[in-house]
């Protein structure tokens, strides 16, 4: 069936609605008297018509517009055969598989003995990102410089804030020099 009024007028017609049966409700059940139940029934009404702006569109066209819309076309998904063919190799470049928990790396609940290793010293490493760092349980050089590539790709995907930072300044290498006593051209600016 055709809407008979227009969206605006239907918007009126309920922001009204809802507006004259609040003030009934208030005149009759609460004794708010004739006055105080058109007061509650226009304070209603407002926020009735506040909240249908602020939803963007009248619920009736809503519904229209869900009923209106086309559905998303079935795609068949194949049927495994019993047999199957091996795939063609293909060297296409792979999208690169999402770090797992399976690949996140070794952390410690405190620092060693000796207290944490002064991660600033590795470029991309602020003090900020250094409390970030113990948070999760890095303290050491060594700790970052046995990070594999999967261990690697987790931190930088799990770093909030700081995503990809480990890769982009290439954290590993720079803690493998570090680790062994060495200075990096970052490390040496720091001093």
């Amino acid at each position: 069936m055709k809407d008979m009024l227009p969206t605006n007028q239907r918007t009126i017609a309920i922001v009204a609605l809802f507006g004259i049966l609040s003030a009934l409700v208030a005149w009759f059940l609460f004794d708010f008297g004739f006055l105080g139940g058109l007061f509650i029934g226009l304070i209603v009404a407002v926020i009735v018509a506040i909240a249908m702006a602020l939803a963007g569109q009248e619920p009736a066209e809503g519904a229209a517009k869900k009923a209106a819309a086309p559905a998303a076309p079935v795609v068949p998904t194949p049927v495994a055969s019993a047999d199957p063919a091996p795939a063609p190799a293909q060297k296409a470049e792979a999208a690169p598989a999402e770090a797992t928990e399976a690949d996140m790396p070794a952390f410690l609940d405190a620092a060693r003995a000796g207290g944490p290793d002064d991660l600033t010293l590795i470029k991309g490493v602020g003090p900020k990102l250094e409390k970030t760092l113990h948070g999760m349980g890095v303290y050491h050089f060594d700790q970052i410089a046995a990070w594999g590539p999967k261990e690697q790709d987790w931190v930088d995907d799990n770093l909030e804030g700081f995503k990809g930072r480990a890769s982009r300044d290439k954290w590993v290498e720079q803690a493998k020099t570090l680790a062994a006593g060495g200075e990096t051209a970052f490390s040496k600016k720091a001093k």
